[in-house]
């Protein structure tokens, strides 16, 4: 199928002609131009006869006048395109010959192009209105010089031409029709309020419409800010019962530990005394098990027991203040280390109960010197040092120490039994 426009390959306009073409590169420097098969729309106003050449200046049409009804008479005028260029200055013999002829053999003088003469009065109350003079002069002319309201709604309609704002010109011999009669002082006043009324309600419905669209922004701003606290919430509420769960699983690892030691111990016990593996039997009643538990001997808790407990009571007597039982944590574990590494050294086994660092980190927390003295330091000079005599240095109790002091460190669960 043969070509019935160019089409721009930069924006996709389609152009009728060489020359639509031409005017369309020097207003917009695209260059690239095709031949194309889709014919440029030819949309007719049924109520105004105004033609539309695309789907979205019929919408802006109907937005600017209420027109809603268009005929496509793109069929009609669709032809195949011409890539020639038009020459529009020059003439063809015969019309040289016919014009030398009709002008007693002299050659024909081009016509000179005039601004074209409006209603003076129209033009002054344009001009009052805003309109710059080429504006108020092209839209006089094109709307006929009938009234001030045909030349603003020519305005309204063309506002968005290219040429709006350039001077028409017209031949200097094209007659110009009356200017029919302006308008009385008052009815120009009623017009111009009429405008001003038109052009306050069209901002106000404006402005309106931008509210509500700020409102419905604001309102979804809101719901996503709620949703977003709400999973904030979801999440940290999950969170805790998966902390929840750890503890109550660490607890129960925790008994379950110390009833296998129980049992450990008994059967070692048992053994020791050469008395067989005490075999699973019926429940017994309760008061014959108390009787048992009461004539079991009690076993004396251990040095790290001790440790550890020590550490528990002093983590739980601080469970507000994370940071600073770790830092007492850590401190111990500095003393016992230096002691294991270097016990030959008096320094590391000596501590000034005073010391205002010692205090603050180890001292005036409950359990803090306890500790030092299950690892054996004492205090001396009234109880004004701690010290740790070099015959009293028990390597493996300073390394189970530190052991523990590593456990309560790592642990994060430590101390919530």
């Amino acid at each position: 199928m043969a070509g019935v426009s160019l089409q721009c390959g930069d924006c996709g306009a389609l152009l009728r002609s060489v020359q639509e073409a031409q005017e369309h590169a020097e207003l917009t420097s695209h260059s690239n131009f095709s031949e194309s098969t889709e014919a440029v729309l030819n949309l007719v106003c049924t109520t105004c006869g105004k033609p539309c050449r695309s789907k979205t200046e019929s919408d802006l049409h109907t937005k600017r006048t209420g027109h809603g009804e268009f005929v496509d008479k793109t069929s009609e005028v669709a032809k195949p395109i011409s890539l020639e260029v038009p020459k529009v200055d020059a003439m063809s013999n015969e019309d040289v010959n016919a014009t030398t002829d009709q002008n007693d053999g002299t050659a024909p003088q081009p016509s000179e192009m005039v601004v074209p003469e409006v209603d003076k009065k129209l033009l002054e109350e344009l001009e009052l209105m805003g309109f710059s003079t080429a504006r108020a002069i092209r839209s006089l002319h094109y709307s006929g010089n009938a009234s001030l309201e045909a030349a603003v709604n020519w305005v309204v309609e063309h506002e968005n031409d290219a040429d709006i704002d350039q001077m028409p010109l017209v031949p200097a011999n094209t007659k110009v029709e009356a200017p029919k009669p302006s308008l009385t002082p008052e009815q120009l006043k009623a017009k111009q309020q009429e405008l001003r009324e038109r052009a306050r309600k069209k901002k106000e419905e404006e402005e309106k419409r931008v509210e509500r669209e700020r409102e419905k922004e604001r309102i979804r701003i809101g719901k996503e800010l709620l949703e977003a606290k709400r999973i904030e919430e979801e999440n940290e509420r999950k969170r805790l019962l998966a902390l929840r769960k750890a503890e109550k699983e660490e607890e129960r690892r925790a008994r379950e530990k110390i009833r296998q030691k129980l049992e450990e111990d008994k059967a070692e016990r048992r053994r020791r005394l050469g008395l067989p593996p005490e075999e699973p039997s019926a429940p017994q009643p309760a008061n014959v098990v108390e009787e048992k538990k009461s004539s079991l001997p009690v076993r004396p808790a251990t040095k790290a027991e001790q440790m550890r407990e020590c550490l528990r009571s002093l983590k739980q007597s601080h469970k507000d203040d994370d940071a600073r039982v770790k830092r007492a944590f850590q401190t111990l574990l500095t003393y016992v280390g230096n002691v294991a590494k270097s016990p030959d050294e008096e320094k590391y086994r000596r501590i000034r109960l005073s010391n205002q660092t010692f205090q603050e980190r180890v001292g005036a927390l409950k359990g803090g010197i306890d500790f030092l003295e299950i690892c054996g330091f004492e205090k001396i000079e009234g109880g004004e040092f701690l010290f740790l005599t070099r015959d009293k240095v028990d390597k493996a109790v300073l390394n189970s120490a530190g052991s523990e002091l590593d456990s309560a460190i790592k642990n994060p669960f430590f101390g919530v039994l």
